[in-house]
């Protein structure tokens, strides 16, 4: 039945409410409002209903925001993902077998006071978008938001007050950030010295304030929240949003009021992947009701008569570039440092884009906590001054973790960093690995100059024990004394120069001490005394990195490029055992040069289905040491997949190969992928023991060897849990089944 009014020359106001992802489908609304020329002449919203709304008073289109909503850009901001073209690799560490990380700051009350994280997304990407979008539209409107194309209400929530906050007035990109600061999802914002959150904890649907600041003759209203469920206990949103959240009256609380409900399935409160679907549930819930809009409205609006609208008020807005640099939370010397980063060249204006492509490499400085973006326009400069409130990282960090397996190659990792800030950046860090299978400590130190060419010089000094065990016995199996210990203490000295933005030159060079302990057959027993080869180098090197990778393991997303070359110079002195057939000492000095390069990429998804591909190659000039075992020790390895890593297997290591591997990822759920992956290893003269025990080359060509792997692997949010059955061709045991919690990522070795 289609409801009668008999109002002339009606007001319209039209309200969102928030429903976390669910609030997309407000934009099919706006269509079908548009196409029928209905009026709209006020617009509020809560939460993702706020930013709807907020897209809309700005002057952008139905169609505009529904562009907008369904890019691969919104979903990356809405999950805290920065883009591609903005990643700074140059700020990039070395990868560890971390999982948790815990900060500790000085404190009045203590000497060292727990940090921990309070949202579970990065709001940088966001942040910076809304400042974007935001800034001139509210330069235009003068900070009044009934001056915008359509005046606006959005709503945030003060918690320690226990009340809502509405905004009439001041930042666009501020009102609206505190509007969607959903509790642990995202981090709050600080407004005029509140600390604001989501407005839908108590105001989900804001029509009282559109009918108290307005008054118009009709509201009509879209929601998507519907009653609050009870918590699940499985659902850590469900319990904060009925901890905290209050009960709203989903009505448009005045005589003449239309209730529109988006026919959309039950998405999950921060699933963005399925925008399309929510926008045509809107689409579909107005359509439902347009006919009952259409009899209560008799006033129309034109296209051409909207299309002019926006555009005089687009064209008042300034054009986005910025002057004045004002920061917040920093002393003197730390903010010069931001300075530098974000304006390293000149004092004149610096274009939005610019200071885009700045802002993003300062969000990757480890030394830097929390940014927050603000622009506000000079009037008298006619450029717009940036205000960002900044929060240096905590000063000691802690990091726990490690691997944790089926086979004997468990360890523990400890780690910790210091950090200071001033006019440059240091940063002194020490882990520890603790394992039967392999033990290492490292301690580096790292300056970071911003100068317009940001460059910088770390140090550090790294033992390691590898110990290599002749079976892959089971975590419950006795296994014999390992055929093969390797002692590295090596010392590195390097400088770190930026490439691309995904990408980092790194120059320096090693002094290393290695020390093989080995038996030189499988015969040996525990009254048997090994072979002993010290290797003491010098090695200068050069290394060229791309990383865009989305895991530091089981990655399933971006590419890696590396280009490694280095020289090497060195003192071999290989003493013989009891199961050597010559005696005395071998001495020598070595020299050779080495370089690999490695290639690996993922293509973008077709489905659930995602594509691999993995290139290296390697050539070493290193050629035959004092036998067959140290030469193999010596040589370059090929271990493509994690397990490989602590397998000693001669027929894949050679001084010269190329390698090719293909990999099939099929992502069962958004944490859980099935991967398959396949690998083809080609030596060039395989090395090959001559007389037993010394080297030689085998001149012919062979057929390449393979190695496969079918993975489980399931990415929690502290690092992966994986079941892997995987084959090594030609191995006395092709394959192996391993279950591992956690990461096989081990510092790196001085010759790699």
């Amino acid at each position: 039945m289609v409801a009668t009014f008999s109002v002339q020359a009606q007001k319209v106001g039209l309200v969102f409410s928030g429903g976390g992802s669910s609030g997309i489908s407000h934009v099919g609304v706006l269509k079908v409002l548009e196409e029928n020329d209905i009026p709209i002449d006020y617009v509020a919203g809560t939460s993702m209903g706020a930013l709807i709304a907020g897209m809309y008073a700005i002057g952008m289109s139905p169609a505009e925001i529904e562009e907008l909503v369904l890019s691969p850009d919104f979903e990356q901001q809405a999950k805290g993902i920065i883009s591609d073209e903005y990643i700074y690799y140059f700020k990039s560490k070395e990868e560890n077998s971390s999982w948790v990380t815990l900060r500790f700051n000085r404190d009045r009350d203590s000497i060292f006071k727990t940090s921990l994280p309070t949202n579970i997304i990065p709001p940088y990407s966001m942040d910076f978008k809304l400042m974007e979008q935001l800034a001139g539209p509210t330069a235009a409107c003068k900070y009044n938001f009934d001056s915008l194309f359509v005046p606006f209400r959005c709503v945030a929530a003060d918690a320690a007050k226990k009340e809502q906050v509405i905004f009439r007035n001041g930042n666009l990109s501020q009102a609206i950030r505190a509007s969607v600061s959903y509790p642990l999802y995202l981090k709050p914002i600080t407004v005029n010295g509140r600390l604001l959150f989501d407005g839908g904890l108590y105001n989900n649907f804001p029509a009282d304030i559109v009918l108290e600041d307005f008054y118009p003759d009709i509201i009509i209203g879209s929601t998507v929240a519907g009653e609050m469920r009870p918590p699940d206990e499985n659902d850590l949103f469900s319990q904060v949003k009925s901890l905290v959240m209050s009960r709203t009256e989903y009505s448009v609380i005045c005589e003449n009021g239309i209730i529109i409900e988006p026919i959309i399935d039950d998405v999950p409160l921060f699933d963005f992947s399925r925008n399309k679907h929510l926008v045509n549930g809107g689409y579909a819930g107005a359509m439902e009701k347009i006919e009952e809009i259409k009899a209560a409205i008799s006033r129309r609006v034109s296209k051409e008569d909207r299309a002019a609208k926006r555009a005089a008020f687009r064209s008042k807005i300034p054009e986005l570039a910025f002057d004045k640099i004002y920061i917040n939370g920093l002393n003197r010397y730390q903010a010069g440092y931001v300075r530098r980063v974000l304006r390293p060249k000149t004092e004149e204006p610096i274009s939005a884009e610019k200071l885009k492509s700045n802002y993003f490499k300062l969000v990757a400085d480890d030394k830097i906590k929390h940014i927050y973006p603000l622009a506000k326009y000079n009037s008298e400069t006619g450029y717009y001054d940036l205000y960002l409130d900044i929060k240096r990282d905590d000063d000691l960090i802690a990091q726990f973790g490690g691997g944790f397996s089926s086979r004997s190659i468990n360890h523990a990792f400890i780690g910790a960093e210091y950090k200071w800030l001033g006019s440059t950046a240091i940063g002194v860090s020490a882990n520890s690995y603790f394992g039967k299978f392999y033990t290492s400590g490292q301690v580096r130190g790292r300056l970071d100059f911003p100068l317009s060419l940001p460059f910088y010089l770390e140090a550090g000094i790294t033992l390691s024990q590898w110990d290599y065990f002749t079976s892959l016995s089971t975590f419950f199996e006795d296994r014999k004394a390992s055929f093969l210990v390797q002692n590295e203490q090596s010392t590195e000295f390097n400088i770190g120069l930026p490439g691309t933005r995904k990408s980092k030159i790194l120059a320096g060079v090693s002094l290393a001490r290695i020390i093989n302990e080995y038996y030189q057959n499988n015969d040996f027993t525990a009254s048997d005394d090994a072979d002993r080869a010290v290797f003491r180098v010098i090695s200068p090197f050069l290394s060229y990195e791309v990383n865009t990778l989305n895991r530091k393991q089981y990655a399933n997303a971006g590419r890696r490029f590396t280009l490694r070359g280095r020289y090497v110079e060195g003192y071999e002195s290989n003493r013989p055992g009891t199961t050597a057939p010559y005696d005395g000492t071998v001495e020598a000095i070595r020299k050779w040069f080495q370089t690999k390069l490695t290639y690996d990429n993922y293509f973008k998804s077709r489905g659930k289905l995602r594509l691999g591909v993995y290139f290296e190659a390697a050539y070493s000039s290193a050629g035959f040491f004092a036998n067959y075992a140290t030469t193999t020790h010596m040589a370059m390895a090929f271990q493509p997949i994690p397990e490989s890593v602590t397998l000693f297997m001669q027929d894949f290591r050679s001084n010269l190969y190329a390698a090719l591997g293909l990999k099939n990822i099929f992502r069962i759920f958004n944490s859980l992928d099935l991967r398959v992956e396949g690998y083809a290893f080609q030596p060039y003269r395989r090395i090959v023991p001559k007389d037993e025990f010394f080297t030689e080359y085998k001149d012919e060509i062979e057929f390449p060897l393979f190695i496969g792997s079918a993975a489980l692997v399931y990415n929690s949010p502290i690092g992966p849990v994986s079941l892997s059955f995987n084959y090594y061709q030609d191995q006395e045991k092709p394959f192996s089944l391993l279950f591992n919690i956690g990461y096989l990522i081990f510092n790196k070795r001085p010759l790699e």
